[in-house]
């Protein structure tokens, strides 16, 4: 089972991964948290990458695509991968479906988790101060979301027009919205 998630910013997109990816025994690829471990490392990839997340700024695609390339080439994945924070272009969107054309795979479901600009602000300034995230600053968070708006919410139209989309209302309770993915799952009969 392939799983995509996406949605703006504070959605809950690495939470909702987590679950789907312990239930359903997957390996959650995680873009974000692999470029935090980059620069903790102070490897190369770390210290190309690490001025972009200071800045609120996206990664360039090369970049991103290099290392989630890597990441599904790992024994864990393959039987399939809950993946978050990627793509976040169209760009990245064709790079990820020709990377699955060639490894014979295919999306079976998309998450859209939807969430107004508002509460994504409050959400990731309180995670800002819990998690003590220096990317998570008021102007960072603009950034992102403009971002989000302008170049990932495309994306809901290219997937819907694959038939593999499903909406998710993200104000909820974690557990609500979990709840509502699962029966998405079992309706696709991924169990």
């Amino acid at each position: 089972m392939n799983v995509l998630l996406l949605g703006p910013q504070g959605a809950g997109k690495g939470t909702q991964a987590t679950r789907i990816a312990a239930e359903y025994g997957l390996p959650h690829v995680s873009t974000g948290d692999m470029l935090r471990a980059a620069i903790a490392a102070g490897g190369e990839l770390g210290r190309r990458v690490k001025p972009y997340l200071d800045a609120g700024e996206l990664v360039p695609d090369e970049l991103i695509v290099e290392l989630i390339r890597e990441r599904l080439a790992h024994p864990d994945a393959s039987n399939g991968f809950v993946l978050d924070g990627f793509p976040r272009t169209m760009a990245q969107a064709d790079a990820l479906d020709a990377m699955l054309r060639e490894i014979g795979r295919e999306l079976d479901v998309v998450f859209e988790l939807q969430l107004a600009d508002e509460v994504a602000h409050e959400r990731l300034l309180a995670r800002a101060l819990d998690e003590g995230r220096s990317d998570d600053t008021p102007e960072a968070i603009s950034r992102r979301l403009a971002h989000y708006h302008a170049k990932t919410e495309p994306l809901v139209g290219h997937y819907r027009a694959k038939g593999n989309l499903v909406g998710i209302h993200a104000d909820r309770s974690i557990n609500e919205v979990f709840a509502e993915i699962q029966a998405a799952l079992d309706q696709v009969g991924v169990r």
